[in-house]
């Protein structure tokens, strides 16, 4: 199990944005896709990593002034560039599922980029591909062996 490789476990061809997607756009892709994180690519590279911890950081408290016209205004002008985390932690698709298993653990993150031999973003690998991988593991090793006949 810790040398299969992360090219083989990680969601290819991710859903991303851009850092000039605004914040209700990159909540709307998130909710729909059903999915807890985007990575933000400019002209192909990775520049950052928006999640939904982030967006949800980024509302506005309950004791706002605002009016909700007001709230939703500034919210719809709100860029990912000034939200989203520069420069994310990423792993190469040839690297194991161990090395990203320590890196998600090392840096506490649930999910890394995946970037080929050019650092170009290729896919995304979650603790929820880490843990399919370990549930068809132990699947694997539970189904017994054949009895020989005669």
């Amino acid at each position: 199990m810790k040398q299969e490789l992360v090219r083989e476990w990680m969601t290819p061809e991710p859903i991303t944005a851009t850092p000039d997607t605004t914040l209700p756009h990159a909540h709307r892709l998130l909710m729909e896709n059903r999915i807890r994180r985007l990575p933000v690519v400019e002209k192909g590279r990775l520049v950052g990593i928006i999640t939904r911890g982030d967006i949800r950081g980024a509302q506005p408290s309950d004791a706002t002034s605002l009016t909700i016209w007001e709230m939703n205004y500034l919210l719809s002008q709100l860029k990912l560039k000034s939200l989203m985390t520069p420069r994310p932690i990423t792993v190469h698709e040839d690297a194991t599922i161990a090395e990203a298993a320590r890196l998600m653990l090392r840096h506490k993150v649930s999910g890394l980029p995946v970037v080929d031999a050019g650092d170009t973003l290729v896919g995304i690998i979650t603790e929820s591909d880490i843990f399919r991988l370990v549930v068809r593991t132990w699947q694997e090793e539970a189904v017994p062996e054949p009895v020989p006949a005669g």
